[in-house]
């Protein structure tokens, strides 16, 4: 990420500003939906990323674009035009991140939909023919959108069911998995904590559970919440990812760096 995306990123999230609870999740909707329209039309992408074009033409291409949407929505985007980026698809993502960011903050305290996408996406990983209904290329975006809703039912909150949909119907040539994930450490982070996913060869008790997040907060100075995902196949051992860290200390991976060294 270069440094002028990671300064367009914090203007973007300051440009959120007073959005919350009452209307969040409405803005982030709106968001969603000017990604989309960004997405689909590389003249109006180069036209908001243009690095020469006066801030004030971006702001009136902007609100004569969007003029629909809510003014909420209109000030972030017009923000995120106003700033530059070190490409046009870092543009784009930055909408995509303040759309995640505004319907988190609609999120009651008693829900946790960060760990809601992530059991989606593991539901989702587990079933080939699943994964290709809501990543394949053939289903149509409306489909997908139906699709999401019937899986979800009422079993899970609005905001998360709305983020998910919103994310399968213009993945950008990202897999489902990578959405949820990078979807899921948004929301957290807009809560103030970090996610940690802890790939296991068998089911961990709550002692361990805690005795581990302890330890990994303590790490990375920053509270976490663990996702634990039970994996036969690395036979013992664990491995943790956080953000874009990993600490593999698998025994499936141990076997494997021995036999490169037994080979080499």
């Amino acid at each position: 990420m270069g440094s002028a995306t990671r300064e367009g990123l914090a203007a973007a999230r300051q440009a959120l500003g007073t959005v919350g609870a009452k209307n969040g999740l409405a803005t982030g909707e709106d968001l969603f939906s000017a990604a989309r329209v960004i997405g689909d039309s590389a003249q109006l992408r180069s036209a908001l990323a243009d690095p020469s074009a006066e801030a004030s033409d971006k702001a009136a291409l902007v609100n004569s674009v969007f003029a629909s949407i809510g003014a909420p929505a209109r000030e972030v985007l017009v923000a995120i035009a106003s700033n530059r980026w070190s490409d046009q698809d870092d543009l784009l993502a930055a909408v995509e991140e303040t759309a995640i960011r505004a319907i988190a903050r609609s999120v009651p305290a008693s829900a946790s939909i960060e760990h809601e996408i992530f059991m989606f996406g593991t539901a989702v990983a587990s079933d080939p023919e699943l994964e290709l209904a809501v990543n394949g290329k053939l289903g149509s975006s409306e489909a997908k959108a139906v699709l999401i809703s019937a899986l979800f039912g009422s079993k899970a909150s609005p905001q998360t069911v709305t983020i998910v949909s919103k994310l399968v119907q213009q993945p950008r040539g990202r897999r489902i998995g990578e959405l949820l994930a990078t979807a899921a450490s948004i929301v957290a982070d807009e809560a103030g904590f970090a996610i940690a996913t802890v790939t296991s060869a068998a089911p961990i008790n709550t002692a361990q559970r805690e005795r581990l997040r302890s330890a990994l907060a303590a790490n990375y100075g920053r509270d976490l919440k663990l996702n634990v995902v039970v994996d036969p196949s690395i036979i013992g051992g664990l491995r943790v990812q956080i953000g874009d860290d990993v600490i593999d200390g698998s025994v499936s991976t141990r076997l494997s760096e021995l036999k490169l060294q037994l080979a080499g």
